[in-house]
């Protein structure tokens, strides 16, 4: 962990759940304190490393869950959620390892990294959550599809930025209010504080992604607006469902004038 690409790539080839999220903390506090030279150029690895548990279904795959009390339906929530934001902390990292060395601002490191660190942090408190309810992050089976958004954006910084925190965490920001109300509705605020500070951090991702995907596609002459619509129609394989949160979105410079156009439409 010489360099910043070392360390992003540390944090992708960590299998366990917990010591993953532990290293992209200490990564980040490294980056911060100065300890990290600038990233070199390297190729992360196509798929990070994965403990052994959770079993991992194609989306389709997943059993339908069936009655079952308000503790297991919480349960299956929390580990639903945790299950995101681990791989929120490869898609982070592998932003910083696979894109860092290029001709980006020393800022967009400090951006992502932030992010990374971030997402280590959701995870390390869903995983608690978890155990304060005698359940553990593995014991319930996980879809794959994740990682297909890093796979097909890959090949393209821009697409990345369009597909991962402009469609996927903005859809976070639609569906977590009512997650919170229910929760506390049902006398769970811990789990709702939690959803509270993701919730809270992940507007701050969508501005990320929007600040970089302005910025990148500015640097290439592009609208940014066109452009993102074309590679959402072209890397995004589902809908944008309405409704959405527009005050958190507006919250975080992404206004419906990108979004809007494109809601309902099946690619």
């Amino acid at each position: 962990m010489d360099d910043l690409a070392g360390a992003a790539i540390a944090v992708l080839a960590t299998a366990d759940a917990a010591a993953k999220a532990a290293l992209a903390r200490q990564a980040a506090a490294a980056w911060r304190a100065g300890a990290l030279a600038m990233p070199l150029a390297v190729t992360p690895p196509d798929r990070p490393a994965r403990p052994v548990r959770p079993a991992l279904c194609r989306p389709g795959d997943m059993p339908r869950r069936k009655g079952g009390g308000n503790a297991e339906k919480r349960i299956a929530l929390l580990h639903a959620l945790a299950h995101i934001e681990l791989n929120a902390i490869d898609l982070a990292w592998d932003m910083v390892a696979r894109f860092g060395a290029t001709d980006m601002p020393r800022a967009f490191l400090d951006d992502w990294v932030r992010v990374g660190d971030e997402e280590g942090l959701h995870f390390s408190l869903l995983q608690a959550r978890l155990g304060d309810l005698g359940a553990a992050y593995g014991d319930l089976p996980a879809h794959d599809g994740l990682w297909q958004a890093a796979t097909e954006t890959a090949h393209d910084l821009l697409a990345r930025l369009a597909i991962v925190p402009l469609v996927l965490e903005a859809r976070g920001l639609d569906v977590t209010p009512a997650t919170v109300a229910s929760l506390r509705r049902g006398g769970d605020d811990a789990s709702a504080d939690i959803l509270g500070i993701i919730y809270r951090d992940e507007i701050g991702h969508v501005a990320i992604g929007k600040r970089w995907f302005d910025h990148v596609a500015n640097a290439r002459g592009l609208e940014p607006r066109a452009v993102w619509q074309d590679l959402v129609r072209t890397h995004f394989k589902g809908r944008l469902k309405p409704p959405f949160n527009t005050e958190a979105r507006d919250a975080a410079g992404f206004s419906a004038a990108f979004y809007g156009p494109l809601a309902e439409i099946t690619y």
